[in-house]
């Protein structure tokens, strides 16, 4: 037990390193106030058929027929109906309608128009502009829920504060019928904070500098049949809420995701695969032309099922990078039956060319503009960025230019969290089974580039069967029932290229029009890629020292020429392996055996002379064809480090201990008293 703590403080320790010695910086997101999870006693809420309590509409009667000329013949007398009630006795704008409420269990029906909502427009005045709030790192300020309630439209185009069992429902035949238009003057077109059994149906909330409808502090909340778009972030975000569900809803255009159900009720930390219930439920929903379609930062205990998420950059992704959320890290999300599809969008050419830097109303977002907030790497169809017990089960994934489930850890100080216990807390668990990997729901073929891609680190990660191809090539698989695994590992670190790799790949910054130059998410190629250039770094460092120690001490000996000249096309393979890592080969696993032997029988023509260095050349050369059957035949399981960690400190100090054997005066004449002795073969050059 005290060995096992000594390891996760070192690994820990080496994680923080890493990190520090990177020039990447801790990303944003959303940020809230402090809030806790509901108590759990609500509810989801129930659809309510009959008379509104209260009527939105606007006065032009021409512009109201023609927006109602084509619907079916009942529902156009319908809405005939409640509009000349509604010019008796309605409402102008749905603001001045919420505020009219006045018990819980009232209906709001709005009619077809487009709702602006002029009179919440203006810029603060007075005290509203001279609130004292902590600033985001995004510039808005991260009011209480107090000043909230003094000053509604600071952020809010529409305030729902703590109204209970409120029901807002469009009137059209469908949700664009009724527009809530916040014109990028606000944050949010519509929240409702505070207001549990909240019953959002049948309308369209867009363009905010945030999000279009956003639900807080919700114990019971449904969003039906309602389309959002062209926000700088999010379409729909949820946060800190429980008993919500999500249905026939539509995003599309959002520079973060389309879905946001972060934070939700972490009603199953501490269970394992089985679990009561679920606190948010999302059904037969469509995202589609955001960064990503689903996104949850501490997306804990989420139903996501009978989805499409297409044409995004990712598909759908859940973390636990970033702090200020309450539930971390992410747990318990469930995903089945979702179409996640062609999520190959490319829209940090936007921020590269200046668009994105223009204010929010000129950068075209209507003309199909997405400006990306945070690093993903496009091309993606799930995301899972620090995330444990989630199930994958039984959805289509295919037609994806980088890969279809991807996999890493995330530390815990990222989240702010500096314990050494809770380091390592992150990717263990998550389960990927019976999903179709490159098959539309049609039986077309549409593969992934790669099925998996794995940073290697976590417990109890597992996979099904039948994935194509993956990084690493070897994968643990599961078992019939949750929990079984075969093949499975316990690693406490990353592969080391692949944790380099997430530290570049993370200096994004959309403000300051910040790209990182050697990761392949933004358009690097080649030798632009960072694990180019540390393939390249490392075969030049060792092909240099390799070949003086070759020719000072090991030129006349014929086994190690032999095997010196395999090391070289080892490292040459290796460079290469590195050029193909976006389609894993077996081009890498061969460069590693090709070095291992190298190492191996190099050792073994030195340990005569110098036993000492010959031997560690020899551990060398074991750990690096260790590694190469890592990679390419099986996870060794009771490692708590990849070999490439153990290969990699080693062979620094081979390097150093190489230099100074070269440089030594040689002695004897290699090959022909002491080397000859030390060949292998028994053989003299």
């Amino acid at each position: 037990m005290a060995s096992s703590a000594w390891t996760r403080k070192v690994a820990a320790l080496l994680v923080v390193l890493a990190a520090l010695l990177a020039t990447a910086p801790a990303a944003e997101a959303h940020e809230e106030r402090e809030v806790r999870f509901p108590d759990g006693t609500g509810s989801v809420p129930v659809y309510r058929k009959g008379e509104p309590d209260l009527l939105v509409c606007k006065t032009g009667r021409r512009d109201f027929e023609r927006r109602i000329a084509g619907f079916p013949d009942d529902l156009r007398r319908r809405n005939l109906q409640l509009y000349e009630r509604c010019r008796r006795d309605g409402f102008r704008h749905l603001q001045a309608a919420v505020d009219a409420v006045d018990r819980p269990g009232m209906n709001i029906a709005v009619l077809p128009g487009r709702y602006e909502e002029e009179p919440s427009q203006p810029a603060p005045t007075g005290a509203c502009a001279r609130l004292t709030a902590r600033k985001a790192a995004l510039g808005y300020q991260i009011l209480s829920y107090a000043q909230q309630r003094q000053c509604p439209h600071n952020q809010n185009l529409v305030a729902v504060l703590g109204k209970k069992d409120l029901q807002i429902e469009g009137t059209g035949a469908g949700p664009r019928d009724v527009v809530v238009d916040a014109g990028y003057r606000k944050l949010n077109a519509i929240r409702a904070d505070g207001s549990d059994g909240v019953y959002f149906r049948n309308f369209t909330a867009q363009r905010t500098t945030f999000n279009s409808l956003y639900v807080l502090a919700a114990d019971g909340f449904v969003i039906d049949d309602v389309l959002t778009r062209w926000n700088d972030e999010y379409g729909f975000l949820t946060f800190a809420s429980d008993h919500g569900l999500y249905k026939n809803c539509e995003s599309y255009g959002n520079g973060d995701s389309g879905i946001y159900p972060g934070s939700a009720s972490d009603i199953n930390d501490g269970r394992g695969y089985a679990v009561p219930r679920y606190s948010i439920e999302i059904r037969d929903c469509r995202s589609h032309h955001n960064m990503v379609g689903y996104s949850g930062t501490a997306g804990d205990s989420v139903w996501a099922h009978d989805n499409e998420f297409d044409h995004n950059m990712g598909g759908a992704s859940m973390d636990s990078a970033f702090p200020g959320h309450p539930g971390l890290p992410q747990n318990h999300a469930r995903f089945e039956r979702n179409l996640i599809h062609d999520n190959n969008q490319d829209y940090y050419p936007y921020v590269a060319d200046g668009t994105c830097a223009r204010p929010s109303a000129e950068r075209g977002y209507e003309r199909g503009v997405v400006c990306p907030q945070i690093s993903m790497p496009p091309g993606t169809g799930v995301i899972t960025a620090g995330g444990n017990w989630n199930v994958f089960e039984d959805n289509w994934v295919y037609g994806h230019r980088r890969t279809g489930f991807y996999l890493n850890a995330v530390p815990a100080w990222i989240r702010g969290e500096e314990a050494w216990s809770k380091q390592t807390d992150t990717s263990h668990h998550n389960r990927y089974t019976g999903n179709r990997l490159g098959l539309t729901r049609g039986g077309e073929h549409r593969p992934n580039r790669t099925d998996v891609w794995w940073d290697g680190q976590g417990r109890d990660n597992c996979w099904q069967s039948d994935t194509g191809a993956s990084s690493p090539r070897t994968l643990p698989e599961c078992g019939r029932k949750p929990g079984e695994v075969s093949g499975g590992s316990h690693r406490l670190l990353a592969e080391p290229v692949k944790i380099a790799q997430l530290l570049v790949c993370a200096d994004y910054d959309v403000g300051a029009r910040r790209l990182p130059a050697g990761c392949d998410w933004y358009g690097a190629r080649g030798a632009e890629r960072i694990e180019v250039q540390l393939a390249l770094a490392v075969a030049a460092v060792l092909a240099l020292v390799g070949g003086v120690l070759w020719w000072r001490r090991l030129r006349h000996h014929r086994w190690a020429t032999a095997a010196t000249a395999l090391g070289a096309a080892g490292l040459v393979l290796d460079v290469a392996g590195a050029t193909t890592s976006l389609a894993p080969t077996a081009v890498p696993p061969l460069a590693l055996l090709c070095t291992g032997v190298w190492w191996v029988v190099v050792g073994l023509a030195l340990r005569g002379r110098r036993p000492a260095f010959g031997w560690t050349t020899v551990v060398l050369g074991a750990l690096t064809l260790l590694d190469a059957f890592d990679k390419a035949v099986l996870l060794v399981p009771w490692l708590p480090l990849s070999p490439a960690w153990l290969r990699g400190v080693l062979g620094v100090v081979w390097v150093l201990w190489a230099v100074v054997a070269s440089a030594r005066s040689a002695g004897p004449a290699p090959g022909r008293t002491d080397e000859r002795s030390a060949d292998p073969a028994g053989a003299a050059a």
